[in-house]
């Protein structure tokens, strides 16, 4: 049987296809803490980068991550191979700002747009 490594290597995976790490964390590490290390460690060249953990959304086989999970649980049968590096896709989920929030407010009943639209539709009658 395999012995469990105390430690993962990871590599964060970015939309773009480049790559954070990888980097060793040890099996006691949140997902917290993992989207900590993107957030930090995010290449600053990258725009529209996270400015939170609450930006990231980490996945791994498939699964999206939960923030109170640990690195140990998170682990698939594939990480205890030697040398293997898991890769974490991330997602950045952009934060809505105030004025975004307003905007989508639903309108009242007097504030609904008119359908200003008319079709008319010409029809020939045929007499025998």
């Amino acid at each position: 049987m395999a012995e469990v490594k105390e430690h993962l290597e990871i590599k964060f995976r970015l939309a773009d296809g480049s790559d954070i790490g990888p980097k060793s964390f040890p099996d006691a590490t949140t997902v917290a803490t993992l989207k900590e290390t993107v957030v930090a460690q995010w290449p600053r060249e990258k725009e529209n980068g996270p400015k939170t953990v609450k930006d990231v959304k980490l996945i791994s086989a498939g699964r999206v991550l939960e923030n109170n999970k640990t690195v140990g649980d998170c682990r698939s049968p594939v990480c205890n191979l030697s040398g293997a590096v898991t890769t974490m896709h991330v997602l950045i989920q952009p934060q809505v700002t105030e004025k975004e929030k307003t905007k989508k407010k639903k309108p009242k009943n007097g504030d609904l747009k008119q359908n200003k639209c008319v079709c008319l539709c010409f029809g020939y009658r045929f007499s025998s």
